[in-house]
């Protein structure tokens, strides 16, 4: 296939250059720093315009930019960042592949779980209402109608929301290790909101199949079937590191010290991946016991005791 992919140097995008490498899978990544993108990303070529592509006949964009969010708190000048990683640039992504002869037939683009908000709770699944309450729905909620203007074009779009993703390198686990190793670790407030996560290989073969099955269109969860709470997450990576975890963040705290941000760690999702289950999609990695016993091993290499 030949495949244009943005956000390739994050933690999804180079997991997928990995996974495609193999294959033999023609891949561009257009990047801010495409001279980077040859050693981040395997098999890769970096351009860092659109317009270096124009009438070169793609099968698929996978679209999953986005400056981190949850790395500092949402002021006015942060959110405007974010906001243009994703909003923005999906739009001009969608604009350049309208003036293309010939476009792609399927732009699958990401989201996250943030879209439903913070759902107590409730169950979720892809037929539920989008939170509107936070700045990360509001996010979410725009970001998938901008990647949706592709239907326009003739192009079956497909929307990932992601749940925070535990890799062996990056993402949630890079930041949670260093304390709970230290035996440092505790629940997040009461503890008692839910929290859907993903594994990494889950995520990257997930990706793969929406792209490979034609019928797959329109918003999916990529999230284990095993939702969990904070304490039980807390409780069952503590316990896979051999470490207690005693010391909780207070929700004040954490509200003092990120403000809106902190809905992403004090409100959660029951949700499930209705869709993706339903059309045919197996995980690899459903239960979090066994996921974390996966890459913890593999973590233990790259991230200091």
């Amino acid at each position: 296939m030949r495949i244009l992919l943005t956000g390739g140097t994050g933690l999804i995008g180079q997991a997928l250059c990995r996974h495609w490498q193999p294959p033999g899978h023609e891949l561009w990544v257009w990047s801010r720093e495409p001279h980077k993108v040859q050693h981040l990303c395997s098999g890769a070529r970096g351009i860092a315009n659109l317009q270096e592509l124009d009438g070169t006949p793609l099968d698929a964009v996978v679209n999953l930019a986005g400056a981190p969010i949850a790395d500092r708190p949402w002021t006015a000048s942060r959110r405007q960042v974010l906001w243009r990683s994703r909003v923005d640039l999906t739009r001009t992504l969608v604009d350049w592949m309208e003036q293309q002869p010939s476009p792609p037939r399927v732009l699958l683009s990401g989201s996250a779980v943030g879209w439903y908000g913070d759902g107590g709770d409730a169950w979720l699944d892809e037929s539920s209402p989008p939170g509107t309450a936070d700045f990360g729905s509001q996010l979410c909620i725009a970001w998938e109608q901008e990647a949706e203007r592709a239907r326009l074009l003739g192009v079956r779009v497909a929307l990932v929301r992601t749940a925070p993703v535990l890799a062996p390198r990056g993402g949630m686990l890079a930041k949670l290790l260093p304390p709970f190793k230290l035996g440092l670790g505790g629940r997040l407030g009461n503890g008692q909101q839910w929290m859907p996560w993903i594994h990494i290989d889950d995520e990257v073969n997930l990706i793969e199949y929406l792209l490979h099955h034609d019928e797959c269109s329109g918003p999916f969860n990529a999230c284990s079937p095993e939702t969990v709470r904070n304490i039980t997450f807390t409780q069952t990576l503590a316990r896979s590191l051999h470490r207690p975890a005693l010391l909780p963040v207070p929700a004040w705290a954490l509200r003092l010290a990120l403000g809106e941000m902190s809905v992403l760690l004090l409100g959660g999702q029951r949700l499930q991946p209705q869709r993706a289950q339903a059309a045919g999609f197996t995980f690899r990695h459903p239960q979090l016991s066994e996921a974390l016993s996966q890459l913890l091993p593999r973590a233990a290499n790259t991230t200091s005791p």
